[in-house]
């Protein structure tokens, strides 16, 4: 992995650790990554960290589908529900695979560098 690529994935870790949409797993998956960057434990951490991120990234369909559940409701609130089933289905319209809020978008882009992060 680059220095380019490093730097780039350690902000958006950064950025997905201040998301308040993060996950604590995320978070936890996120930290131990960063204290793992330059050990003998990289990898292993680039790993768990990647397998965390990948279950959590919510695509938009699954935004809709949790927006428009009962516990997407009593997470949200009816009404802040039904805006989110509104904006997640305008993401589908537009062809966007993932939830926008900022810990998806965050892990969207850490996983756009998946492939260098493995090596």
């Amino acid at each position: 992995m680059t220095q380019e690529t490093l730097n780039y994935v350690v902000e958006k870790t950064k950025e997905l650790i201040a998301a308040p949409s993060c996950s604590q797993e995320a978070k936890d998956a996120a930290q131990a990554w960063l204290d793992a960057v330059g050990t003998e434990h990289e990898a292993k951490e680039t790993k768990n960290y990647i397998a965390e991120l990948e279950e959590d990234i919510v695509t938009a369909d699954g935004l809709v589908a949790f927006a428009e559940s009962e516990a997407g409701a009593q997470v949200f609130g009816v009404e802040k529900a039904k805006e989110v089933a509104a904006h997640g289905k305008e993401l589908v319209a537009q062809g966007k695979p993932y939830c926008d809020c900022p810990a998806c978008a965050a892990v969207e882009a850490i996983l756009s560098k998946k492939d260098e992060l493995l090596v």
